[in-house]
Protein backbone atom coordinates (compact mmCIF):
# COMPACT_ATOMS: atom_id res chain seq x y z
CA UNK A 1 0.00 0.00 0.00
CA UNK A 2 2.85 2.36 0.70
CA UNK A 3 4.00 4.23 -2.47
CA UNK A 4 6.85 6.46 -1.35
CA UNK A 5 7.54 9.15 -3.91
CA UNK A 6 9.93 12.07 -3.76
CA UNK A 7 7.37 14.84 -3.63
CA UNK A 8 8.90 16.77 -0.75
CA UNK A 9 9.99 19.69 -2.92
CA UNK A 10 6.38 20.46 -3.74
CA UNK A 11 5.28 20.84 -0.13
CA UNK A 12 7.23 23.90 0.96
CA UNK A 13 6.38 26.00 -2.08
CA UNK A 14 2.76 25.01 -2.55
CA UNK A 15 1.75 25.08 1.09
CA UNK A 16 3.66 28.13 2.27
CA UNK A 17 0.56 30.27 2.06
CA UNK A 18 -1.89 27.77 3.51
CA UNK A 19 -3.99 28.84 6.46
CA UNK A 20 -6.45 26.76 8.47
CA UNK A 21 -9.99 26.60 7.13
CA UNK A 22 -12.94 28.23 8.80
CA UNK A 23 -14.64 24.85 8.45
CA UNK A 24 -12.46 23.59 11.29
CA UNK A 25 -15.09 24.31 13.95
CA UNK A 26 -17.53 21.41 14.33
CA UNK A 27 -21.23 21.64 15.08
CA UNK A 28 -21.62 21.64 18.85
CA UNK A 29 -24.23 18.90 18.87
CA UNK A 30 -22.45 15.61 18.15
CA UNK A 31 -25.76 13.97 17.35
CA UNK A 32 -26.45 16.12 14.29
CA UNK A 33 -26.68 13.93 11.20
CA UNK A 34 -24.08 14.57 8.51
CA UNK A 35 -25.52 15.68 5.16
CA UNK A 36 -24.43 17.06 1.81
CA UNK A 37 -21.76 16.41 -0.77
CA UNK A 38 -18.18 15.34 -0.11
CA UNK A 39 -15.37 14.17 -2.36
CA UNK A 40 -12.72 11.67 -1.32
CA UNK A 41 -9.37 11.35 -3.08
CA UNK A 42 -7.29 8.25 -2.57
CA UNK A 43 -4.41 6.41 -4.23
CA UNK A 44 -5.90 2.90 -4.45
CA UNK A 45 -6.45 1.16 -7.79
CA UNK A 46 -7.60 -2.21 -9.07
CA UNK A 47 -8.07 -4.89 -6.38
CA UNK A 48 -7.40 -2.52 -3.49
CA UNK A 49 -9.80 0.12 -4.82
CA UNK A 50 -12.52 -2.52 -5.09
CA UNK A 51 -12.01 -3.44 -1.42
CA UNK A 52 -12.19 0.22 -0.39
CA UNK A 53 -15.34 0.81 -2.44
CA UNK A 54 -17.13 -1.93 -0.50
CA UNK A 55 -16.41 -0.07 2.74
CA UNK A 56 -17.53 3.22 1.22
CA UNK A 57 -20.84 1.60 0.24
CA UNK A 58 -21.27 0.55 3.87
CA UNK A 59 -20.67 4.17 4.92
CA UNK A 60 -23.33 5.39 2.47
CA UNK A 61 -25.86 3.00 4.00
CA UNK A 62 -25.14 4.39 7.46
CA UNK A 63 -25.18 8.00 6.22
CA UNK A 64 -27.81 8.13 3.45
CA UNK A 65 -27.91 11.93 3.49
CA UNK A 66 -24.24 12.19 2.51
CA UNK A 67 -23.47 12.15 -1.21
CA UNK A 68 -19.97 10.67 -1.38
CA UNK A 69 -17.90 10.68 -4.57
CA UNK A 70 -14.59 8.81 -4.49
CA UNK A 71 -11.72 9.41 -6.90
CA UNK A 72 -8.93 6.81 -7.00
CA UNK A 73 -5.41 6.86 -8.37
CA UNK A 74 -4.52 10.21 -6.78
CA UNK A 75 -0.99 10.57 -5.43
CA UNK A 76 0.30 13.00 -2.81
CA UNK A 77 1.68 15.43 -5.38
CA UNK A 78 -1.72 15.83 -7.06
CA UNK A 79 -3.44 16.31 -3.71
CA UNK A 80 -0.86 18.82 -2.53
CA UNK A 81 -1.11 20.86 -5.71
CA UNK A 82 -4.92 20.85 -5.61
CA UNK A 83 -5.03 22.00 -1.99
CA UNK A 84 -2.44 24.69 -2.69
CA UNK A 85 -4.64 25.94 -5.56
CA UNK A 86 -7.74 25.93 -3.35
CA UNK A 87 -9.31 23.09 -5.30
CA UNK A 88 -8.56 20.10 -3.13
CA UNK A 89 -10.99 17.36 -2.08
CA UNK A 90 -12.97 17.33 1.17
CA UNK A 91 -11.13 14.22 2.36
CA UNK A 92 -7.82 12.78 1.20
CA UNK A 93 -6.01 9.54 1.93
CA UNK A 94 -2.22 9.66 1.67
CA UNK A 95 0.00 6.62 1.32
CA UNK A 96 2.74 8.33 3.30
CA UNK A 97 2.94 9.39 6.92
CA UNK A 98 5.76 11.71 5.86
CA UNK A 99 3.34 14.41 4.72
CA UNK A 100 1.75 14.79 8.17
CA UNK A 101 4.31 17.22 9.60
CA UNK A 102 4.07 19.49 6.57
CA UNK A 103 0.28 19.29 6.29
CA UNK A 104 -0.22 20.00 10.01
CA UNK A 105 2.32 22.83 10.10
CA UNK A 106 0.98 24.57 6.99
CA UNK A 107 -2.71 24.01 7.66
CA UNK A 108 -3.28 21.95 4.52
CA UNK A 109 -5.34 19.56 6.64
CA UNK A 110 -7.64 20.79 9.39
CA UNK A 111 -6.90 20.25 13.06
CA UNK A 112 -9.15 17.36 14.12
CA UNK A 113 -8.93 18.02 17.86
CA UNK A 114 -12.32 19.80 18.03
CA UNK A 115 -14.04 16.79 16.48
CA UNK A 116 -12.11 14.27 18.55
CA UNK A 117 -12.94 16.12 21.75
CA UNK A 118 -16.58 16.66 20.87
CA UNK A 119 -17.16 13.04 19.93
CA UNK A 120 -15.04 11.74 22.83
CA UNK A 121 -12.78 9.62 20.63
CA UNK A 122 -10.43 7.58 22.84
CA UNK A 123 -6.97 7.98 21.31
CA UNK A 124 -5.71 5.36 23.75
CA UNK A 125 -7.21 2.75 21.44
CA UNK A 126 -4.57 3.60 18.85
CA UNK A 127 -1.06 2.15 19.40
CA UNK A 128 1.57 4.71 20.36
CA UNK A 129 3.53 4.37 17.11
CA UNK A 130 0.34 5.17 15.18
CA UNK A 131 -0.44 8.19 17.33
CA UNK A 132 3.10 9.46 16.81
CA UNK A 133 2.84 9.63 13.03
CA UNK A 134 -0.59 11.29 12.89
CA UNK A 135 0.27 14.48 14.76
CA UNK A 136 2.93 17.18 14.70
CA UNK A 137 3.84 19.62 17.46
CA UNK A 138 0.70 18.72 19.36
CA UNK A 139 -1.60 19.21 16.38
CA UNK A 140 -3.50 16.16 15.13
CA UNK A 141 -4.48 16.86 11.55
CA UNK A 142 -4.58 13.21 10.48
CA UNK A 143 -6.06 9.90 11.50
CA UNK A 144 -4.53 6.48 10.75
CA UNK A 145 -6.01 4.60 7.82
CA UNK A 146 -4.55 1.12 8.31
CA UNK A 147 -0.84 0.55 8.87
CA UNK A 148 2.12 -1.11 7.19
CA UNK A 149 4.99 -3.07 8.69
CA UNK A 150 8.11 -4.09 6.82
CA UNK A 151 9.82 -7.45 6.95
CA UNK A 152 11.82 -9.91 4.87
CA UNK A 153 10.16 -11.97 2.14
CA UNK A 154 11.99 -15.11 1.07
CA UNK A 155 11.36 -17.69 -1.62
CA UNK A 156 10.98 -21.06 0.11
CA UNK A 157 12.30 -22.95 -2.90
CA UNK A 158 15.65 -21.19 -2.38
CA UNK A 159 15.70 -20.31 1.34
CA UNK A 160 14.91 -22.78 4.11
CA UNK A 161 15.90 -20.67 7.11
CA UNK A 162 15.62 -16.87 6.83
CA UNK A 163 18.65 -14.86 7.99
CA UNK A 164 18.44 -13.04 11.31
CA UNK A 165 21.60 -10.95 11.12
CA UNK A 166 23.15 -8.76 8.43
CA UNK A 167 26.11 -11.12 8.26
CA UNK A 168 23.77 -14.04 7.60
CA UNK A 169 21.90 -12.03 4.97
CA UNK A 170 25.16 -11.23 3.19
CA UNK A 171 26.31 -14.84 3.24
CA UNK A 172 23.00 -16.17 1.93
CA UNK A 173 22.67 -13.42 -0.68
CA UNK A 174 26.04 -14.38 -2.16
CA UNK A 175 25.29 -18.09 -2.02
CA UNK A 176 22.00 -17.73 -3.90
CA UNK A 177 23.30 -15.39 -6.60
CA UNK A 178 23.62 -16.83 -10.10
CA UNK A 179 25.88 -15.34 -12.81
CA UNK A 180 26.43 -16.26 -16.43
CA UNK A 181 29.82 -17.03 -17.95
CA UNK A 182 30.47 -13.32 -18.50
CA UNK A 183 29.71 -12.49 -14.87
CA UNK A 184 26.35 -10.90 -15.60
CA UNK A 185 23.72 -11.38 -12.93
CA UNK A 186 20.95 -13.85 -13.72
CA UNK A 187 19.48 -14.10 -10.23
CA UNK A 188 20.42 -12.39 -6.96
CA UNK A 189 19.98 -13.52 -3.40
CA UNK A 190 19.27 -9.99 -2.21
CA UNK A 191 19.38 -6.79 -4.26
CA UNK A 192 20.93 -4.17 -1.94
CA UNK A 193 20.64 -1.03 -4.07
CA UNK A 194 18.94 1.93 -2.42
CA UNK A 195 16.07 2.90 -4.69
CA UNK A 196 15.18 -0.65 -5.66
CA UNK A 197 11.49 -1.26 -4.89
CA UNK A 198 11.11 -0.74 -1.11
CA UNK A 199 14.82 -0.28 -0.36
CA UNK A 200 14.55 3.22 1.09
CA UNK A 201 16.75 4.32 4.01
CA UNK A 202 13.66 4.67 6.20
CA UNK A 203 12.68 1.04 5.64
CA UNK A 204 16.21 -0.30 6.18
CA UNK A 205 17.10 1.91 9.17
CA UNK A 206 15.77 -0.63 11.73
CA UNK A 207 18.44 -3.08 10.56
CA UNK A 208 20.94 -1.10 12.64
CA UNK A 209 18.59 1.08 14.69
CA UNK A 210 19.66 4.31 12.97
CA UNK A 211 17.76 7.49 13.87
CA UNK A 212 16.76 10.52 11.82
CA UNK A 213 16.24 13.59 13.99
CA UNK A 214 17.51 14.93 17.30
CA UNK A 215 15.15 15.91 20.10
CA UNK A 216 15.22 19.51 18.85
CA UNK A 217 14.03 18.43 15.39
CA UNK A 218 17.36 18.90 13.61
CA UNK A 219 19.13 16.22 11.60
CA UNK A 220 20.86 13.36 13.40
CA UNK A 221 22.00 11.56 10.24
CA UNK A 222 25.63 12.62 10.45
CA UNK A 223 25.88 12.13 14.19
CA UNK A 224 24.40 8.65 14.52
CA UNK A 225 27.11 6.01 13.88
CA UNK A 226 24.41 3.44 13.15
CA UNK A 227 23.82 5.10 9.78
CA UNK A 228 27.47 4.59 8.88
CA UNK A 229 27.17 0.97 10.01
CA UNK A 230 24.20 0.44 7.66
CA UNK A 231 25.89 2.25 4.78
CA UNK A 232 29.11 0.25 5.20
CA UNK A 233 27.24 -3.07 5.13
CA UNK A 234 25.19 -2.07 2.08
CA UNK A 235 28.15 -0.72 0.10
CA UNK A 236 30.27 -3.81 0.72
CA UNK A 237 27.50 -6.01 -0.69
CA UNK A 238 26.98 -3.65 -3.65
CA UNK A 239 30.71 -3.79 -4.38
CA UNK A 240 30.72 -7.59 -4.22
CA UNK A 241 28.07 -7.70 -6.92
CA UNK A 242 29.51 -4.77 -8.85
CA UNK A 243 27.45 -1.59 -9.09
CA UNK A 244 27.26 -1.56 -12.88
CA UNK A 245 26.19 -5.21 -12.99
CA UNK A 246 23.53 -4.56 -10.34
CA UNK A 247 22.20 -1.60 -12.29
CA UNK A 248 22.06 -3.62 -15.49
CA UNK A 249 20.22 -6.39 -13.67
CA UNK A 250 17.80 -3.95 -12.04
CA UNK A 251 17.04 -2.39 -15.43
CA UNK A 252 15.87 -5.79 -16.66
CA UNK A 253 13.36 -6.29 -13.84
CA UNK A 254 9.62 -5.68 -13.95
CA UNK A 255 7.65 -2.94 -12.25
CA UNK A 256 7.23 -3.33 -8.49
CA UNK A 257 3.43 -3.18 -8.64
CA UNK A 258 2.96 -5.51 -11.57
CA UNK A 259 2.85 -9.29 -11.90
CA UNK A 260 6.42 -8.98 -13.23
CA UNK A 261 7.77 -7.97 -9.80
CA UNK A 262 11.24 -9.53 -9.47
CA UNK A 263 10.32 -11.48 -6.33
CA UNK A 264 7.22 -12.84 -8.05
CA UNK A 265 9.41 -14.04 -10.92
CA UNK A 266 12.05 -15.68 -8.73
CA UNK A 267 14.73 -13.27 -9.94
CA UNK A 268 15.32 -12.09 -6.36
CA UNK A 269 15.36 -14.68 -3.57
CA UNK A 270 14.86 -12.26 -0.67
CA UNK A 271 13.40 -8.76 -0.49
CA UNK A 272 12.31 -6.18 2.03
CA UNK A 273 8.62 -5.39 1.61
CA UNK A 274 5.40 -4.57 3.41
CA UNK A 275 2.62 -6.88 4.50
CA UNK A 276 0.52 -5.95 1.47
CA UNK A 277 2.92 -7.91 -0.76
CA UNK A 278 1.23 -11.10 0.46
CA UNK A 279 -2.02 -10.14 -1.25
CA UNK A 280 -0.18 -9.27 -4.47
CA UNK A 281 1.64 -12.60 -4.44
CA UNK A 282 -1.54 -14.57 -3.86
CA UNK A 283 -3.25 -12.65 -6.62
CA UNK A 284 -0.47 -12.37 -9.20
CA UNK A 285 1.97 -15.21 -8.40
CA UNK A 286 -0.04 -18.07 -6.96
CA UNK A 287 2.68 -20.65 -7.58
CA UNK A 288 5.34 -18.84 -5.55
CA UNK A 289 5.90 -20.47 -2.16
CA UNK A 290 7.02 -17.63 0.07
CA UNK A 291 7.80 -17.06 3.70
CA UNK A 292 8.07 -13.89 5.78
CA UNK A 293 10.26 -12.99 8.73
CA UNK A 294 11.47 -9.90 10.56
CA UNK A 295 14.25 -8.09 8.73
CA UNK A 296 17.83 -9.03 9.62
CA UNK A 297 19.58 -6.78 12.13
CA UNK A 298 23.12 -5.94 13.20
CA UNK A 299 22.34 -6.55 16.88
CA UNK A 300 20.52 -9.84 17.52
CA UNK A 301 18.83 -8.38 20.62
CA UNK A 302 16.73 -6.18 18.33
CA UNK A 303 15.55 -9.01 16.09
CA UNK A 304 11.81 -8.87 15.54
CA UNK A 305 11.65 -5.09 15.25
CA UNK A 306 11.03 -3.27 12.01
CA UNK A 307 9.66 -0.16 10.35
CA UNK A 308 6.02 0.86 10.61
CA UNK A 309 4.23 3.39 8.47
CA UNK A 310 0.79 3.51 6.96
CA UNK A 311 -1.83 5.51 5.20
CA UNK A 312 -3.27 8.62 6.79
CA UNK A 313 -6.50 10.50 6.17
CA UNK A 314 -7.48 14.09 6.81
CA UNK A 315 -9.97 16.89 6.12
CA UNK A 316 -8.61 19.26 3.51
CA UNK A 317 -8.59 22.97 4.36
CA UNK A 318 -10.48 23.43 1.08
CA UNK A 319 -13.39 21.28 2.26
CA UNK A 320 -16.81 22.89 1.88
CA UNK A 321 -18.43 20.26 4.11
CA UNK A 322 -16.01 19.47 6.91
CA UNK A 323 -18.72 17.97 9.14
CA UNK A 324 -19.59 15.26 6.60
CA UNK A 325 -15.89 14.84 5.84
CA UNK A 326 -15.24 14.13 9.52
CA UNK A 327 -18.13 11.66 9.60
CA UNK A 328 -16.41 9.67 6.85
CA UNK A 329 -13.05 9.81 8.58
CA UNK A 330 -14.53 8.78 11.90
CA UNK A 331 -16.20 5.79 10.27
CA UNK A 332 -13.10 4.64 8.39
CA UNK A 333 -10.73 5.01 11.34
CA UNK A 334 -12.77 4.13 14.44
CA UNK A 335 -15.49 1.71 13.36
CA UNK A 336 -14.13 -1.74 14.23
CA UNK A 337 -16.15 -3.62 11.63
CA UNK A 338 -15.09 -1.22 8.87
CA UNK A 339 -11.41 -1.41 9.84
CA UNK A 340 -11.40 -5.21 10.03
CA UNK A 341 -13.27 -5.61 6.75
CA UNK A 342 -10.85 -3.28 4.97
CA UNK A 343 -7.84 -4.98 6.57
CA UNK A 344 -9.08 -8.35 5.39
CA UNK A 345 -9.69 -6.98 1.90
CA UNK A 346 -6.44 -5.08 1.37
CA UNK A 347 -4.32 -7.04 3.88
CA UNK A 348 -2.94 -4.04 5.70
CA UNK A 349 -2.68 -3.88 9.48
CA UNK A 350 -5.55 -2.56 11.64
CA UNK A 351 -4.77 0.55 13.67
CA UNK A 352 -6.99 0.20 16.74
CA UNK A 353 -6.64 -2.22 19.62
CA UNK A 354 -10.25 -3.35 19.17
CA UNK A 355 -9.70 -4.21 15.51
CA UNK A 356 -6.39 -5.93 16.25
CA UNK A 357 -8.18 -8.14 18.77
CA UNK A 358 -11.25 -8.80 16.63
CA UNK A 359 -12.20 -12.43 16.06
CA UNK A 360 -13.17 -11.46 12.52
CA UNK A 361 -9.65 -10.36 11.59
CA UNK A 362 -8.10 -12.93 9.25
CA UNK A 363 -4.70 -13.84 10.73
CA UNK A 364 -2.74 -16.45 8.80
CA UNK A 365 0.82 -17.38 9.88
CA UNK A 366 2.44 -14.85 7.52
CA UNK A 367 0.14 -11.99 8.55
CA UNK A 368 0.87 -12.84 12.19
CA UNK A 369 4.56 -12.12 11.58
CA UNK A 370 3.75 -8.56 10.51
CA UNK A 371 1.42 -8.08 13.47
CA UNK A 372 4.31 -9.08 15.74
CA UNK A 373 6.66 -6.64 13.99
CA UNK A 374 4.01 -3.93 14.37
CA UNK A 375 3.76 -4.59 18.11
CA UNK A 376 7.48 -5.03 18.80
CA UNK A 377 8.74 -2.45 21.36
CA UNK A 378 11.78 -1.58 19.24
CA UNK A 379 9.80 -1.02 16.04
CA UNK A 380 10.10 2.56 14.75
CA UNK A 381 8.64 4.98 12.24
CA UNK A 382 10.05 8.10 10.61
CA UNK A 383 9.48 11.20 12.75
CA UNK A 384 7.16 13.93 11.40
CA UNK A 385 8.76 17.15 10.26
CA UNK A 386 7.56 20.48 8.92
CA UNK A 387 9.53 19.72 5.75
CA UNK A 388 7.64 16.48 5.13
CA UNK A 389 9.89 13.79 3.62
CA UNK A 390 12.51 16.29 2.46
CA UNK A 391 15.06 15.19 5.07
CA UNK A 392 14.78 11.62 3.78
CA UNK A 393 15.06 12.74 0.16
CA UNK A 394 18.25 14.70 0.87
CA UNK A 395 19.77 11.60 2.45
CA UNK A 396 18.58 9.37 -0.39
CA UNK A 397 20.33 11.60 -2.92
CA UNK A 398 23.61 11.13 -1.07
CA UNK A 399 23.10 7.36 -0.82
CA UNK A 400 22.46 7.08 -4.55
CA UNK A 401 25.74 8.90 -5.22
CA UNK A 402 27.68 6.89 -2.64
CA UNK A 403 26.56 3.44 -3.78
CA UNK A 404 27.53 4.32 -7.36
CA UNK A 405 31.00 5.44 -6.29
CA UNK A 406 30.44 9.07 -7.29
CA UNK A 407 30.63 10.09 -3.63
CA UNK A 408 33.38 8.58 -1.47
CA UNK A 409 33.54 10.77 1.64
CA UNK A 410 30.94 9.32 4.02
CA UNK A 411 31.53 11.57 7.07
CA UNK A 412 31.79 14.67 4.88
CA UNK A 413 28.78 13.67 2.81
CA UNK A 414 26.64 13.04 5.88
CA UNK A 415 27.70 16.37 7.40
CA UNK A 416 26.58 18.07 4.20
CA UNK A 417 23.24 16.23 4.38
CA UNK A 418 22.80 17.47 7.95
CA UNK A 419 23.48 21.03 6.83
CA UNK A 420 21.04 20.82 3.93
CA UNK A 421 18.32 19.26 6.06
CA UNK A 422 18.76 21.81 8.85
CA UNK A 423 18.51 24.66 6.36
CA UNK A 424 15.23 23.26 5.06
CA UNK A 425 13.91 22.90 8.59
CA UNK A 426 14.95 26.46 9.43
CA UNK A 427 13.16 27.80 6.35
CA UNK A 428 10.02 25.82 7.20
CA UNK A 429 9.90 27.47 10.63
Amino acid sequence: MYRKLAVAAAFAGLLMGCTPSANNTPIENAGVEATGDIELWHFFTDREEKALNEILEDFKKKHPKVNLVAKGGQDDAKTTQAIGAGQGPDVAISYSTDIVGSFCAKGAWNDLAPYLNRDKIDLGKFPQVVRSYTEFRGKRCAMPFLADAYGLYYNKSMVTTPPKTLAELTELAKKLTVKDAAGNLQKVGFLPLFGFYENSPSHLAPMTGASWLKSDGTSNIGSDPKWQELIKWQKELVDWYGYEKLEAFRASLGDEWSADNAFHKGQVAMAIDGEWRMAFLRDQAKDVQFGVAPMPVSDASRYGAGYVSGSVIGVSRTSKNAEAAWALIRYLTTDTNAIVKLSNGIRNLPTTTDALASKDLVVDPEFKVFLEIFNHPATVTTPPSAVGPAYQDEFSTFLQEYQSGAQKDVPGGLAKVDSQVNNLIKLAG
